[in-house]
């Protein structure tokens, strides 16, 4: 069954220069790409993506992490790839959380590591799931960016907002 999954290049995936990299070892997995940005993660999006761990120690430590704070690279790329089972395809090529633990062949096994404060640098993320993976996406992308039609949209006119838009 085709689906959706997020895939985020983390500040440390970008700081050590490994986009081209993960792009090509993800290339295997023969998905197709959907949409691509490199975004400037804020703390509100950040939090929103990590809702689920916000009870757990480390919490604070990963919202500085994914905002780019541990590494002076405060970006991300964001991708929606899709396919055949995308998601369970791009977390067995990702490889575990913990990158001692990942398989020496998978990215985090690659390209992963933990710093002496205990910091996983696993320099991916991969969606968990079918119904997390519409969530982030959601989170992550605007109906326009992606260039399926992956979920409902609906037009919607919103008054007295104020948008930043180029000079």
């Amino acid at each position: 069954m085709n689906e959706a999954t997020l895939i985020l290049i983390k500040p440390d995936g970008l700081k050590k220069s490994l986009t081209g990299n993960i792009l090509t070892r993800l290339s295997e997995t023969k998905l197709e790409i959907m949409a691509a940005k490199i975004v400037k993660v804020d703390k509100g999006l950040a939090t929103e993506h990590y809702k689920h761990l916000k009870d757990k120690p480390f919490f604070n430590e990963l919202i500085d992490y994914i905002c780019g704070e541990k590494h002076n690279r405060k970006k991300v790329m964001a991708l929606v790839y899709w396919g055949e089972n995308a998601t369970t395809k791009c977390r067995q090529l990702a490889g575990a959380t913990n990158p001692e633990e990942a398989e020496p062949t998978s990215i985090r096994g690659s390209y992963g590591r933990i710093t002496t404060s205990g910091l996983y640098e696993n320099v991916i993320h991969v969606s968990s799931n079918k119904d997390e993976a519409e969530r982030e996406i959601k989170l992550w992308f605007t109906p326009a960016e992606v260039i399926v039609d992956l979920y409902p949209v609906k037009e919607s006119t919103v008054n007295s907002c104020t948008h930043v838009v180029w000079a």
